[in-house]
């Protein structure tokens, strides 16, 4: 089975679903697909006691890809550069400091306390880890993710000025939240004594300093060659060049190609910026078509996150573990925002609750269950693989379509 045909069947289960969630369940797209996708794997699980050949088609398909490389390494550049395109880069420069406060110590400060927290949850079930590896767990489940925070929030109805710093921080710390990953992981590999301080500031240094550097070149590039030229058809190829080409460079050098796009499409769609470089015909072609790059990926995305259902070990101590854990990852990231937002609240004139705002509207995503995909089994894999998908799906759902309603109850 080639990958056009796996791509083919895909795009079209994502076409099916998504028709069938706008003309009957009409729910936020992100969400429906994943909804749909899910109860269609059960249906499929059910089915199998009488006849197993879907299930054992879709299992094919799953393992014909690597949800891990097929998110980090292609998909989440184009679905970062097409989200920072299309923020307020000058509301973005007002809320700059807490951003990067929530999107650097708040994810630190979440991953040693869901950490911390599952260590002993754990073991309330009898089940016993490594400290280290239960800041795995942290680290790939702090980071809320930007696809789904983009896709939901915008027709929540929160106010402005807290939509740009729930989506600043998304669009940044999950590219933090993969450098802390990964140095833990380097940590649990080699062992804490072969691994030197110094060692964790080289890696943070090189991925997070040299992707925002590598991001503004391109972005820079970019808006240049868009300025010479007027022709819309090559200024749209131009952006996506720019997206192809600095993520394999990123990738290359080992910088951080998420932070990278994120920055290159924050300067790239920059008003001042863009008013100087794109004529108005070509501003719509280039939005029209990353909104396009945007919604295809995403229905693709979220039907892959419901198939991988089918990549978990079934126990229930570990899916109780899950749902126990909900709970306390929330509670984990509310406790992490205290501190930023305390100290920047009376500078910026918050809006009211924007702790509790921003708890329940940082949503998790596929980039945690990416990060959990690739745990080694002496790290837990199927176990922190299912609390992780317990905690997504929860996040998606319920979080997803409740934020919006928790807006308007608490500004009444």
């Amino acid at each position: 089975m080639d990958y056009f045909f796996i791509t083919a069947l895909l795009v079209s289960i994502s076409a099916a679903f998504g028709y069938i969630n706008v003309r009957f369940f009409k729910l936020p797209n992100t969400i429906g697909l994943m909804l749909i996708t899910i109860l269609f794997t059960l249906g499929v699980f059910v089915l199998s006691y009488y006849d197993d050949t879907l299930l054992n088609a879709e299992k094919y398909i799953i393992s014909q890809i690597d949800f891990k490389t097929v998110l980090l390494d292609v998909m989440l550049s184009f679905l970062l550069f097409a989200g920072a395109l299309h923020t307020n880069f000058e509301q973005l420069k007002v809320q700059r400091w807490p951003i990067l406060a929530f999107s650097t110590l708040g994810v630190l400060m979440s991953t040693f306390l869901v950490g911390t927290g599952v260590y002993y949850l754990l073991q309330f079930f009898g089940i016993h880890v490594e400290y280290i590896h239960s800041l795995l767990f942290g680290a790939l489940i702090s980071p809320t993710d930007p696809i789904a925070v983009l896709g939901i929030l915008k027709k929540a109805g929160v106010p402005k000025k807290l939509e740009t710093k729930i989506v600043g921080e998304s669009l940044f710390n999950d590219g933090v939240g993969v450098v802390i990953f990964l140095t833990i992981f380097h940590i649990a590999e080699s062992g804490s004594s072969e691994f030197k301080p110094m060692d964790v500031l080289h890696l943070f240094g090189v991925e997070v300093i040299g992707g925002v550097l590598l991001g503004g070149l391109v972005g820079w590039i970019t808006y240049r060659l868009m300025k010479s030229i007027d022709d819309y058809d090559i200024e749209v190829i131009i952006t996506l060049a720019a997206v192809m080409l600095g993520t394999v460079i990123a990738q290359q050098f080992h910088l951080s190609a998420p932070l990278a796009m994120v920055t290159a499409g924050l300067v790239v769609g920059n008003d001042t910026l863009r008013d100087s470089s794109m004529s108005e015909v070509t501003e719509v072609y280039v939005d029209k078509f990353w909104e396009l790059i945007d919604i295809l990926l995403n229905t693709i995305l979220f039907v892959l996150i419901g198939m991988e259902m089918l990549v978990l070990a079934f126990d229930f101590d570990y899916f109780l573990a899950g749902v126990m854990a909900i709970p306390l990852v929330l509670g984990c990231r509310y406790l992490s925002l205290l501190l930023p937002i305390n100290f920047f609240k009376k500078k910026l004139d918050f809006v009211p609750n924007t702790n509790t705002i921003m708890t329940w509207g940082g949503l998790r995503g596929g980039i945690s269950i990416a990060l959990a995909l690739g745990l080694t089994q002496e790290m837990h894999r199927d176990l922190f693989l299912v609390i992780t998908y317990v905690v997504v799906v929860f996040s998606i759902i319920v979080q997803g379509l409740t934020v919006g309603k928790l807006v308007k109850k608490l500004a009444e």
